[in-house]
Order: C-alpha cells, then sequence, then structure tokens
C-alpha cells in the first residue's frame, strides 16, 4: 500500500499517541518531517524530537503534556496532494488570534506564520497547530 499523504499521516500518529496518551510516538524519517518537527519544537508544543536509525531512519517525537492534558490541542493538515492551498504574505492565517500557529512551507524554509511575516514571504500552509 503506497502512502500518498507522509505529513498527514505523521499529524494522525501525533493526535493518535496524545489521546492514548503516549510518552512518544515514532514514525519514518523525512526532510519535510524533520523541519515540521523542528518548528513545534521551537514554539513548545513537544519535548524533543531524535532522529534514530543508519539505514531507515526514524523520528522519535516526545510528547509533551501540561497537567495531564496534550499541549497541543488540535493538530490539522490544511494544503493536501489533491489540494494544495498557497497564500500571499498578506493573506496568511493567523490562528486562535496567535495562540495557535500555522506551518507554512517558503521558498526560504519551513517556519510558522510569525516567521514568514517577520521575512515577508507567502507560501504553502502545510497545517495548523493549537
Amino acid at each position: 500500500m503506497s502512502m500518498q499523504d507522509p505529513l498527514a499521516d505523521m499529524l494522525t500518529h501525533i493526535r493518535n499517541a496524545q489521546m492514548a496518551r503516549h510518552e512518544s510516538v515514532v514514525f519514518n524519517a523525512s526532510k519535510i518531517k524533520k523541519a515540521v518537527s523542528d518548528v513545534l519544537k521551537e514554539e513548545g508544543y513537544i519535548k524533543n524530537y531524535i532522529v534514530e536509525g543508519d539505514v531507515k531512519k526514524q523520528i522519535r517525537i516526545s510528547l509533551k503534556y501540561y497537567m495531564g492534558e496534550p499541549v497541543i490541542q488540535k493538530i490539522k493538515r490544511i494544503s493536501r496532494p489533491g489540494l494544495r492551498n498557497y497564500v500571499p504574505l498578506d493573506k496568511l492565517p493567523t490562528i486562535n488570534n496567535g495562540l495557535g500557529v500555522a506551518i507554512i512551507s517558503t521558498s526560504q524554509g519551513i517556519m510558522t506564520d510569525r516567521s514568514a511575516r517577520l521575512k515577508k514571504v507567502g507560501g504553502e500552509v502545510l497545517c495548523t497547530v493549537f
């Protein structure tokens, strides 16, 4: 069975692991998954992540909880292979009045909506997290 959307699979792994109250979650690694994990760590949504393995690399994310509840309340895939969602600088989304983040793939790399505004670039809205 071929996987059509690996990033959506990663987000689903995280969502399911948090519902089951797991401490960490493991999935196959790729450059885009590593970049999204970087953003999640910088924004404080996960504790840490490491890339494991030599031949078949995997990413292990340590999930973060606050008072027994997951820090990530909602994580949603926006742009998908069947319907890409590109936005210019002036239409970048604001998530929960700035309390959440939109992860954007730009020409300067994968970053949050706030970083994209500071660098004055638009791009593809990969997912939203709050």
